[in-house]
């Protein structure tokens, strides 16, 4: 089936009056995960030299922005989120002179650029941890960490009960100069990063510096890594609770460690430098809060975005869906903010593996040869209906690298391989991200499927790779590629990222249904067909009538999705909200 082309007369001028001065209300930005986007200089390592070559990719995907993860010096004790020094480029991606040709390149191409900002933690060889190292207990270079004495007769425990998102003490304690067993100092995360003192003015000058290096050079924003952590509760309290996941309170109380109310301050500050600079650079906030507590970063005077982690976790399940839309929805309109939508990262089990399972999924928890494993199948075709999803919807979208040819998570990696941090540090229990940072196919032969003219990559490539390449779906209409390119071409000439959504009420409990300006978007997650009700006009306050079938066809997730009125199940389908056209 020939799907209508859709014209410039579909786009509302107010859409395309939003989208020019506010470009990030309705972005679709798509993250590379340098290590493993492409390999220009043969090492087997991603490089910016090597995703400079290939952003025609994300121009030609129909993206609007790139969002770098780090690229910064780093012993990669967690994937560069371990950061050394934060204004230079770390030499296994190149140099300061690639970051400039990668912004250059990318600004031809029409592309923005989102820098990764981490200010909750640097890494152990950072020249002022170093310095605090070096330096006496309650001097001025400790004080820009989180110092402090151990607990018990000798100090031999650690200050308080925090445990980090990597498993085990978020303390580890320090050899003082003289050899002795001294203070211990924070680390939310590995041992390898220690935690910036916020509530130490010499932090915020630090990260001002580092904010305007950046945006001097041209990056267009950051997104900001655990945000919602950098301002601990006073006196560093016991939390006797987990805190892994999207964080809620408990008993009416936030952990301490998380979404303090100290962070706001910081963000309005970041809000003001990034305003003086033009073309609108923006703030996004990595923060696993429910949409109520997210919005709140993303009030008028702080961040423009906040990842939708909610959304991210949910199950396969249409209730469930329609819930966090409209409770996602009605948080960011109370303080003005666009929602944002994304269903992976490079922290994640990549969707169309994660929807290959029908029971609950541990997101970051990998998963290994000897584990249970998703139906491939199912995994892919729900990942397609997902993403039209979640492309329908009014705001903005991030995209993961190697979504859009429907990569699998990496399920067979050899567990001698593993860098994952949380991998030894779990005593080898969680085998952590791996799995979504491999790298990806570009050819369908060739050393390392196009990756790098090296045949061995930092992680190995599964033999089957090759399958899914840009190469191999390039021409195929029926593929992932072409499905993704499709809906997002529809997507800005109809400008469903500034639009408004109106439910459609199915009679279907397996059945989402809504319009969203002059597209209805519907979605099957049944196991099997439904019959979708004919239109018959619209009624109700923000609820259209029951009819959602006859005009036509725009997208499908899967060609033949919808036939005769009837939609196949785990499919989605945009429709055009006019009747079909008669020849």
């Amino acid at each position: 089936m020939t799907t209508p082309d859709v014209t410039d007369a579909d786009v509302t001028d107010a859409a395309v009056t939003d989208a020019a001065t506010d470009w990030w209300r309705t972005a679709v930005i798509y993250q590379v995960y340098p290590r493993s986007f492409a390999d220009l200089d043969g090492d087997g390592t991603g490089d910016l030299a090597g995703i400079t070559a290939r952003l025609d990719h994300v121009a030609a995907l129909g993206a609007d922005a790139v969002w770098l993860s780090p690229f910064y010096p780093s012993p990669q004790a967690d994937g560069g989120y371990d950061v050394a020094d934060y204004r230079d480029v770390d030499p296994l991606y190149g140099t300061l002179t690639d970051a400039d040709a990668l912004l250059a390149r990318a600004h031809d191409l029409g592309l923005r650029v989102i820098a990764d900002l981490v200010p909750n933690h640097c890494s152990d060889q950072h020249v002022l941890f170093r310095a605090a190292l070096a330096a006496a207990p309650g001097s001025p270079e400790r004080g820009m960490f989180h110092f402090r004495d151990g607990r018990g007769e000798h100090g031999d425990l650690p200050p308080n009960d925090w445990q980090s998102m990597f498993e085990g003490p978020a303390w580890t304690r320090v050899t003082e100069a003289d050899g002795t067993l001294g203070q211990w100092y924070l680390h939310l995360f590995a041992p390898e990063q220690p935690d910036w003192n916020w509530d130490d003015p010499r932090v915020h000058r630090e990260f001002e510096t580092t904010l305007r290096f950046w945006l001097d050079r041209g990056v267009d924003g950051f997104r900001v890594d655990v945000c919602d952590a950098i301002v601990k509760a006073p006196g560093l309290p016991d939390w006797p609770h987990a805190t892994h996941g999207v964080v809620e309170p408990v008993d009416g109380v936030m952990p301490p460690m998380w979404d303090q109310e100290g962070i706001h301050a910081v963000f309005r500050e970041w809000r003001r430098i990034l305003d003086e600079y033009e073309g609108q650079r923006i703030l996004c906030a990595e923060a696993w809060l429910p949409p109520e507590r997210a919005a709140r970063i993303v009030r008028s005077d702080e961040m423009h975005q906040a990842f939708n982690f909610a959304y991210l976790s949910l199950p396969w399940d249409a209730a469930a869906i329609r819930a966090n839309v409209d409770t996602s929805i009605a948080a960011n309109d109370a303080v003005g903010a666009p929602t944002t939508w994304v269903l992976s990262n490079h922290d994640v089990m990549r969707h169309a593996s994660r929807f290959g399972y029908d029971g609950p999924v541990e997101l970051e928890a990998g998963v290994g040869v000897d584990d249970p494993q998703p139906d491939r199948a199912t995994g892919l075709r729900r990942a397609r209906a997902a993403t039209l999803l979640m492309l329908g919807l009014p705001g903005s979208a991030y995209l993961y690298q190697g979504e859009e040819l429907g990569l699998p998570e990496v399920t067979t990696l050899p567990d001698a391989v593993r860098q994952d941090p949380v991998w030894e540090r779990s005593g080898h229990r969680i085998r952590g991200r791996d799995g979504c940072r491999v790298p990806i196919p570009w050819t369908s032969g060739g050393p390392s499927f196009g990756f790098s003219s090296a045949a061995d990559t930092w992680l190995p490539q599964p033999a089957d790779f090759g399958a899914y390449a840009v190469a191999a779906q390039e021409d195929d209409e029926a593929s992932t590629l072409a499905m993704y390119r499709r809906a997002l071409d529809v997507r800005r000439r109809t400008a469903l990222g500034a639009g408004t959504l109106r439910w459609h009420e199915t009679g279907t409990g397996s059945v989402l249904a809504w319009s969203n300006g002059r597209v209805t978007v519907v979605g099957n997650l049944g196991s099997e067909p439904v019959r979708l009700p004919a239109r018959e006009g619209v009624s109700g306050e923000g609820v259209s009538g029951e009819g959602v079938s006859g005009g036509e066809v725009l997208v499908e997730s899967v060609p033949g999705a919808f036939v005769d009125g009837v939609l196949a199940a785990d499919a989605a389908v945009w429709l055009t909200t006019e009747p079909a056209r008669t020849n």
